[in-house]
């Protein structure tokens, strides 16, 4: 095909190319955009807008749906909250479950560093295979493990102490982390490992001046994940703790809100709501890292 004949050819214009419709045009912004975003945040953030109201709605606007607006409070009351927060011990339950979760996250985080580690860059014979098992472990539902963890709990005389929640919530833990942080670990280039190890640093100098530092959003991305599970974890904290002072808030908050067949809604709701904004709180610090840490791990 000639210049000339290109030359005289028609031009389409971008309309004709793109369509009938303008496709930058606001319209289809609208539809493509705004609009799936905008049914996003309703789902998103509607369950804690209907906890907000009801922690701070009288039990006569609770009950009587009738004579009001369900989605809306005519008037605002803090006694739900207040009996949460001085007639129970929700303090305690809010310290026990950040103190069982942030240990719990500790030595989950260090157990699957060395696991992964160990897995990604030893290069001993079925190493891929002892990952794929580490992550099939974390399929296992945590009632076919309940049985067993119980019997060692019971043995070990660590029934009704949350060491017994600690030493039990790693059993789901550590399988996730370690599966995050081997897909993180491929994404680092082993090269710089090497260069320290010529240089006469060990195995374990390397790991902790040039793998750890550069994981760091791996480690942050995983962390988020583990304090999130322990955070919201039910069916341990039910079987194992009795005491009312000693539950975490999940368990708590069911258990000793609950009167026969009296529900306290507001206080179950302001109770849930005030369990939620710590984790919120961290996602929030942290986000730019777990991103960063999603395309590191899916890199390879």
């Amino acid at each position: 095909m000639t210049d000339q004949t290109l030359a005289t050819r028609p031009q389409l214009t971008d309309k004709e190319r793109e369509g009938v419709i303008d496709w930058s045009s606001g319209p289809r912004r609208f539809i493509t955009l705004y609009l799936p975003l905008s049914v996003f945040l309703l789902v998103l953030l509607f369950p804690f807008y209907w906890m907000a109201i009801t922690a701070i709605k009288p039990n006569g606007e609770l009950l009587d749906y009738k004579n009001n607006n369900p989605f809306w409070v005519k008037s605002p009351t803090l006694e739900n909250i207040n009996k949460l927060l001085f007639q129970t011990d929700y303090p305690q339950w809010l310290w026990t479950t950040m103190m069982v979760a942030a240990v719990a996250t500790a030595l989950s985080l260090f157990s699957s560093v060395l696991a992964a580690y160990a897995i990604q860059r030893l290069r001993f014979k079925g190493s891929q295979y002892v990952g794929l098992a580490i992550y099939l472990a974390y399929l296992v539902p945590p009632s076919i493990l309940f049985i067993p963890l119980a019997t060692l709990i019971f043995q070990f005389g660590l029934f009704d102490s949350p060491l017994a929640l600690i030493l039990t919530y790693p059993t789901f833990l550590i399988p996730f982390c370690t599966w995050l942080l081997i897909g993180y670990f491929k994404s680092i280039p082993y090269e710089l490992e090497e260069c320290a190890m010529i240089d006469g640093a060990t195995r374990l100098q390397t790991l902790w001046r040039i793998t750890l530092p550069l994981a760091m959003p791996g480690l942050i991305s995983a962390g988020i994940f583990a304090f999130t599970l322990s955070w919201n974890e039910f069916i341990y904290a039910l079987a194992f703790i009795q005491s009312a002072e000693k539950k975490t808030v999940p368990v708590a908050v069911l258990t000793q809100l609950v009167e026969g067949d009296v529900y306290h809604w507001g206080s179950l709701m302001a109770g849930a709501l005030l369990g939620s904004i710590p984790v919120a709180i961290l996602y929030s610090f942290f986000v730019d890292y777990y991103v960063a840490s999603m395309t590191g791990a899916v890199k390879e």
